[in-house]
């Protein structure tokens, strides 16, 4: 049977209905889309608050890459240590290397972001401004890549965790979910797999070196650090001591 149409004299044929129904249901749902994202993002953040997440978007998403290309024997490297079970060192030194005004800021450091935007306008090596809450944000819920909406997603999150998370929380996300090496996640797995002990054990100077190869994890190596991976462990020793050292911890609790 075909869907009848209906129209008065002289007036050409509507559409069926159903179909405008079916139309109806979809723009309801596009305009829907938006409302059910900030809902649910709201409640994930919400949950992650008080509950230890067992994985974040970047560790599914480098299994299923290597599961893509048949490496079927290829395993995550993630052990969560909350923040008390690591060595202050850790954190101090994550602070040191990555974002000095953590504490300060509310998620978004406007001074580093401009430095970045003036150094890649003038055709030097690409910086990113990016605070420990912005890349805690990408770490846990996004992918990576540079396009606007995956940057216009990420601000939203690192909004929602300011405002919903305490720093010590945050800190805490984001020593146990950066990426220390290819498939190495989170300061426990890093400590065990390079220097064979407990994160609580890391002095100042290994934790120095897990921080300096965080720009990218996949080049440089902990447990084989080449001259830039040397330098930038001895100058985030030095910043370390700058912050305040292990003190500086007083200003996240």
């Amino acid at each position: 049977m075909t869907e009848r149409t209906t129209a008065a004299p002289g007036r050409a044929p509507t559409a069926p209905v159903p179909r405008q129904r079916r139309l109806r249901r979809w723009l309801r749902w596009l305009i829907a889309l938006p409302f059910l994202f900030v809902l649910a993002s709201v409640l994930q953040v919400a949950a992650l608050r008080f509950v230890d997440p067992p994985f974040s978007a970047f560790m599914m998403i480098r299994q299923l890459e290597a599961w893509g290309s048949g490496d079927f024997g290829f395993r995550l490297a993630h052990d969560w240590r909350d923040l008390e079970e690591m060595s202050s060192n850790v954190p101090v030194a994550l602070v040191a290397s990555e974002d000095q005004n953590f504490a300060e800021h509310f998620g978004f450091d406007l001074k580093a972001i401009e430095k970045a935007r003036k150094n890649n306008a003038r055709g030097r090596k690409v910086r990113g401004g990016s605070t420990i809450s912005q890349q805690t944000a990408k770490n846990l819920f996004l992918w990576s890549g540079r396009s606007w909406i995956r940057k216009g997603v990420e601000a939203w999150y690192t909004l929602l965790i300011e405002s919903m998370w305490s720093k010590h929380r945050i800190i805490e996300m984001y020593a146990n979910f950066a990426e220390f090496g290819d498939g190495v996640y989170g300061a426990q797995a890093a400590a065990r797999t390079y220097y064979r002990k407990d994160a609580r054990q890391l002095g100042a100077a290994e934790a120095a070196r897990m921080a300096a190869v965080l720009p990218n994890p996949k080049r440089y190596s902990i447990s084989r650090p080449g001259p830039y991976v040397q330098r930038r462990a001895g100058a985030i020793q030095r910043q370390m001591r700058s912050i305040g050292g292990n003190g500086y911890l007083k200003q996240i609790d």
